[in-house]
């Protein structure tokens, strides 16, 4: 596509906010690109592949910190990249109804982007309650904890391949009350790092399908490298309650406007 200095802003914009507040890209930048007129289809599919490269560096960083705990991101993988897969096929099954897949994914995003809202404004709440009620059957890993990892793996697979949203917010939400116990940096490294292939493995499959713009993809990088690390440095020094109140509202009327 012809080159806008809007969408590089748009990046720009983004990666300041994910890097200032920490809260997922994907939430802000897809709503984003619809406004910019780009099609649902091509939107989510590109903002995939941006969620993966935007996230891989943050694995190395998390890693070297011990911030990722590899087996609960095994379990996660082992439920989101076969239901991705699955939500491919059978995007790919209708992909002759284009007007009906745009319909389908600009109702999902929009559920899903007032669930993140949600997710983000009670965040804390939400964890301090897990924390409160935890019983010792999480002090130790269990088969059925393993299997409700699964489960939180395969609705993340389905609703990120869909809509390209709710690794970030809803995926360490739903881990709070799994793992109460679990440091919340070691949460948030687990699910960057359980993203990473995800996002890759979903946005590579809406490539062949053709949901793919190179050029967007290109312009979003150019804004939201610098923008992620300019957020970071300033990470901790502007009221992050208030950054996330202000824009988990804004998540809600987006979402709010797609499902009317």
């Amino acid at each position: 596509m012809d080159f806008q200095i809007g969408l590089v802003i748009a990046g720009l914009v983004v990666g300041f906010i994910v890097g200032l507040t920490g809260v997922g890209g994907g939430s802000l930048m897809t709503p984003i690109l619809l406004y910019f007129g780009i099609p649902p289809t091509k939107a989510v599919g590109t903002d995939l592949l941006y969620a993966a490269f935007t996230k891989a560096g943050g694995i190395f960083v998390h890693n070297k910190k011990g911030n990722i705990n590899w087996k609960i991101t095994g379990w996660l993988t082992l439920g989101s990249v076969p239901a991705a897969l699955i939500t491919l096929w059978i995007l790919n099954s209708i992909k002759t109804d284009v007007e009906t897949i745009n319909s389908v994914i600009k109702q999902s995003l929009g559920w899903a982007l007032l669930f993140t809202s949600v997710a983000i404004i009670f965040k804390k709440k939400l964890l301090v309650f897990s924390q409160k009620h935890a019983g010792d059957k999480f002090h130790s890993e269990s088969t059925t904890q393993n299997m409700l990892t699964i489960g939180i793996g395969v609705l993340l697979g389905a609703t990120v391949t869909l809509t390209s949203i709710g690794a970030g917010a809803l995926g360490t939400v739903t881990l709070f009350f799994l793992y109460p116990l679990l440091p919340t940096p070691r949460l948030v490294g687990t699910e960057i790092a359980h993203a990473v292939p995800l996002t890759l493995v979903a946005g590579l499959g809406h490539a062949t399908m053709g949901n793919l713009d190179l050029g967007l993809l290109g312009q979003l990088l150019m804004g939201s490298l610098p923008g992620i690390y300019m957020g970071s440095m300033l990470s901790g020094k502007v009221p992050d309650q208030f950054l996330r109140n202000a824009i988990a509202i804004m998540l809600f009327m987006a979402g709010y406007k797609l499902i009317s």
